[in-house]
């Protein structure tokens, strides 16, 4: 079925659902207004619904009329911690709060989706499941979600997962982009305290300074960046705080530094974990200096699979028109923990280009931004594409 005339139908219902649902962001796992809207938004469709035990979370049902597979349709539902400056007549009334990721829109859309689909039913071969997700942007709600039951809540397996994310800058308005494999990086976190001894700044000879030590750290960081991975398989480390001493006379006792890690391989990960541990001992062991390391893991690498990527390529080329997709060249360097689905579920992510068509895409506030806008008019054709990948989903078997 086309189902950009019935999601066109039922637009304003979805973008006034937007809209309320931006003035009044939540934060994390415990988004229990959010819920209660989704619930709302649900309720008298012929769906089985599941409630999260450990977070907020939303789990949908719907049995198609014949047997088939599983399909799993994901919307994150979290605000970031961001005062929104804005100016918009339906801004965040929540200070220090805002929906500038779009994550409103993912709701939406989702919502959408879910009435469409429920409208033909007994004409599908098979299950979707709607997936309405806490704490994308940390600390994760996918694993717990996944823990609870997500992927089995249809009662067998899941064949396949699709998810979308509107993006406020970058692309023109409607645009849909995704790629084959690494799609979004992995990131981890490097945390270092050097450990050496204090002393008189005029006498550095008597101490054992743990900044000089600190700096070479860093630098040999960036040396093994650049010369033990594969330029076709990046990795970026970045040192974002670096904190020592009090004045200028004394020589502290320690110095710490945090990094984020980025890769785009599960081999380059495991990599970096290792080989940042070894760079900074070696450094410190050659300055006979102690150093505590903590490597922190995030979420992993967002990896679409190739035959899935096609597929969604496919479908919205013949929803939309050839002019409203294009491959993306290359992964982008954020992270997303729909990562976790993906890696036990072959799927797409794909974006959908939301920035207002009065702005300039290559110059407008991008996500996380506090000036952030997303034009909601997309909403429509987001719940259209995502019931579409899941009803040609299960008629694919």
């Amino acid at each position: 079925m086309m189902f950009r005339t019935p999601a066109a139908t039922i637009g304003d219902d979805l973008i006034a659902l937007r809209r309320d649902l931006h003035q009044h962001p939540e934060i994390g796992l415990h988004l229990p207004r959010t819920q209660e809207k989704i619930l709302a938004a649900l309720d008298g469709l012929p769906l089985e619904i599941t409630l999260g035990k450990e977070l907020s979370s939303v789990v949908a049902v719907l049995r198609g009329g014949r047997p088939g597979p599983t399909v799993l349709l994901r919307g994150d539902m979290d605000a970031l911690p961001v005062h929104e400056e804005t100016d918009l007549p339906y801004a965040s009334v929540v200070p220090g709060a805002m929906h500038a990721c779009g994550h409103d829109l993912h709701m939406a859309c989702l919502v959408g989706a879910a009435r469409l689909l429920s409208d033909v039913q007994t004409s599908l071969s098979g299950n979707v499941i709607f997936m309405f997700q806490p704490g994308e942007e940390g600390p994760g709600g996918a694993e717990p979600m996944i823990a609870e039951g997500l992927l089995e809540a249809a009662g067998g397996a899941t064949d396949a997962a699709y998810t979308l994310h509107v993006l406020s800058a970058s692309d023109r308005n409607g645009l849909i982009t995704t790629r084959r494999g690494a799609f979004m990086a992995a990131s981890d976190k490097l945390g270092i305290i050097v450990r050496g001894a204090g002393g008189h700044g005029s006498a550095p000879h008597r101490a054992k300074d743990p900044i000089a030590v600190a700096c070479e750290m860093v630098m040999a960081l960036e040396m093994f960046v650049t010369r033990a991975f594969d330029i076709f398989d990046p990795v970026v480390v970045t040192v974002g705080q670096f904190h020592s001493g009090t004045v200028d006379n004394v020589i502290p006792a320690t110095a710490m530094f945090d990094a984020t890690v980025r890769s785009f391989s599960h081999g380059s990960r495991a990599k970096l974990h290792t080989g940042l541990a070894q760079v900074v001992r070696g450094v410190a062991a050659a300055h006979g200096v102690d150093v505590d390391v903590d490597y922190e893991w995030g979420y992993p690498v967002t990896i679409n699979n190739d035959d899935e990527a096609v597929f969604a390529a496919e479908v919205a080329t013949e929803v939309f028109g050839a002019d409203r997709f294009e491959w993306l060249p290359n992964p982008g360097a954020g992270s997303e923990d729909m990562a976790y689905v993906l890696d036990k579920v072959p799927g797409a992510y794909l974006n959908l280009g939301a920035c207002p068509p009065e702005l300039d895409p290559d110059t407008a506030p991008n996500n996380h931004s506090p000036f952030a806008q997303f034009d909601d008019s997309v909403v429509p054709d987001g719940a259209a594409l995502l019931a579409s990948l899941a009803e040609r989903r299960l008629e694919r078997g």
